[in-house]
């Protein structure tokens, strides 16, 4: 096995691969869901519900029902006040917002919609929320995104974040999902909707200027008068996502030198390059899927994108796109050193399946190190108190504290990490790239990857309950196996897979949430050679615990 690399990887999307909008459209209101059919059924991942409407798996009566779900946990935990609705720029999102709306209205909720029906980043809802909540403990605001993040074009997603701001737990997340799946199965008749044009002028829909006050208040994050200073010349591309108006913005309100490289925004994605497997995917920590702003490498100091939500970040040197790991132990390394605001006691914050390389940089920094299964929502609570200085995953997903050491978003949030690229490169005369070689240097190099094999729904519950008993092994790629985790170690948390780790290197293996696939991360602090070996080997000892021949 091995990630089997599609030839068309990094290649333009041809006139044949795009989603027919209209097609789609029209799936979404006719198909109707079998709640006795498990893949049509509401199901929430880490990040929400997601599907396609052509497999009646995101459609019109599934938001119909977590919307009246998500009215009757708020009403039931008392929250009150506003309730910020977003949406990216996949096709679906836009239909779905309408079925929200018409049954939160009906259900008499304050709605906050974005001004002008600009597109909504989910940093831009987090941020709002926790704005609104500062210093309250009633007429509590939450928040609905409707975005599936970087998934293909044909793919819907609708998530949502309590008062906190973050993405919600497990334990809010299944009493929707259930509650969603119950008013499919009795077909909708608890849900009230108002018709669409009576929602929108409700007394209780207004807008919301989300792009003003996300942009105003960066300059409470990052250092714009050292970017500014230094004269760098930056450049973003948007990727077709929700952000797309905010970077023309952000340039001219901070007096930046920052050219936005496209303003499209075309619901198929025909401008982008196809992803290692074939699909359309906006992922901005995938060169194959960011070959538009890799071509344009040279003629910026640095670069950055985000994917549809813009809640993931991807930086391109003059070397290419960082990988998201040697980023994030950058960041870490200068944001640490450089916020002298923050608290001594805040924490680093990685899941299990980021470098050990940020591990290395936190105990050089003196900085505890708190380590995490995979999901956003396990930093909410230490990024909303200032415990957590800032929280990433290996997928490219961060936040981080305000400069006074408070709260600025609890999901996560791609723009402010991207424009930190420059704030770093700004103050070290070196990019981000220059930075991570800089800590090679000090620590040794480390080799990571990440490959995914095809799992079916049977095989991924398995290895979501794998126990380190089942593991037969004792060596890993010749060097003892010291530690087999099932548990996160910062809060010992069920990771939902394994990780096993040596002196020389690690691996961990955890099924996808969202497709049919299992991920396998390795790392090895030795070469490129071994880390193939700790693959080849990882793959071996799962598929042997999980009895496959």
């Amino acid at each position: 096995m091995g990630t089997h690399i599609s030839p068309l990887a990094g290649k333009p999307a041809t006139q044949a691969q795009l989603v027919d909008v209209d097609r789609l459209l029209a799936a979404y209101f006719d198909v109707k869901p079998d709640p006795t059919n498990p893949a049509q059924r509401v199901a929430f991942g880490t990040s929400g519900h997601r599907g396609t409407a052509f497999d009646g798996s995101f459609n019109e009566q599934h938001v119909l029902a977590i919307t009246q779900a998500i009215c009757e946990y708020r009403r039931a935990q008392g929250i009150d006040g506003p309730l910020f609705l977003g949406i990216d720029t996949h096709a679906l999102s836009k239909p779905a917002r309408d079925s929200a709306l018409e049954v939160l209205a009906a259900n008499g909720v304050e709605v906050r919609i974005a001004q002008g029906d600009e597109f909504t980043p989910t940093p831009a809802v987090s941020h709002a929320i926790l704005v609104h909540n500062r210093g309250r403990d009633s007429g509590l605001a939450d928040g609905i995104v409707v975005t599936p993040s970087h998934n293909p074009p044909g793919d819907g997603g609708f998530k949502y974040n309590p008062a906190n701001g973050g993405p919600a737990d497990t334990t809010i997340t299944r009493q929707v999902q259930d509650r969603a799946n119950a008013l499919l199965e009795t077909g909708l008749k608890d849900v009230p909707r108002l018709p669409l044009a009576q929602a929108r002028a409700a007394a209780t829909t207004r807008e919301h200027d989300f792009l003003g006050h996300y942009v105003e208040d960066l300059g409470n994050v990052l250092d714009f008068d050292l970017i500014r200073a230094a004269g760098l010349r930056l450049g973003v591309d948007p990727l077709g996502g929700a952000g797309v108006h905010y970077w023309a913005r952000i340039a001219e309100r901070y007096r930046l030198d920052l050219d936005v490289v496209s303003e499209q925004v075309d619901p198929t994605f025909a401008f982008m390059t196809l992803d290692w497997d074939g699909q359309i995917r906006m992922d901005p920590s995938s060169s194959y899927a960011m070959q538009r702003l890799i071509g344009m490498k040279d003629r910026f100091d640095v670069a950055f994108a985000c994917d549809t939500d813009h809640d993931r970040h991807g930086v391109v040197t003059k070397a290419g796109l960082l990988p998201s790991n040697h980023y994030m132990a950058a960041m870490v390394d200068d944001l640490f050193r450089n916020r002298p605001q923050w608290g001594a006691s805040s924490a680093v914050g990685k899941t299990v399946v980021s470098s050990s390389m940020i591990d290395r940089v936190a105990e050089r920094l003196g900085r505890k190190l708190y380590e995490t299964p995979v999901g956003f929502k396990w930093f909410a609570d230490g990024l909303f108190d200032g415990s957590l200085g800032l929280g990433g995953e290996e997928s490219a997903g961060a936040s981080f504290l305000r400069r006074d050491g408070t709260v600025w978003t609890t999901d996560k949030d791609g723009m402010a990490p991207a424009l930190f690229a420059a704030e770093l490169t700004a103050r070290n005369g070196h990019d981000p790239a220059g930075h991570y070689r800089g800590l090679c240097d000090a620590f040794g190099e480390v080799f990571f990857d990440r490959i995914e094999a095809p799992a079916s729904a049977q095989q991924k519950k398995a290895l979501a309950r794998l126990s380190p008993g089942q593991l037969k092994a004792d060596t890993l790629a010749g060097a003892a196996i010291s530690q087999v985790l099932d548990k996160a170690p910062g809060n010992d948390a069920a990771i939902g897979g394994i990780k096993v780790v040596s002196d020389r290197g690690w691996f961990a293996a955890r099924p996808s949430g969202t497709e049919d696939i299992y991920k396998i991360y390795g790392e090895s602090f030795e070469s490129r050679d071994h880390l193939q070996a700790i693959l080849a080997e990882a793959q071996g000892i799962v598929d042997a615990a999980l009895g496959q021949p």
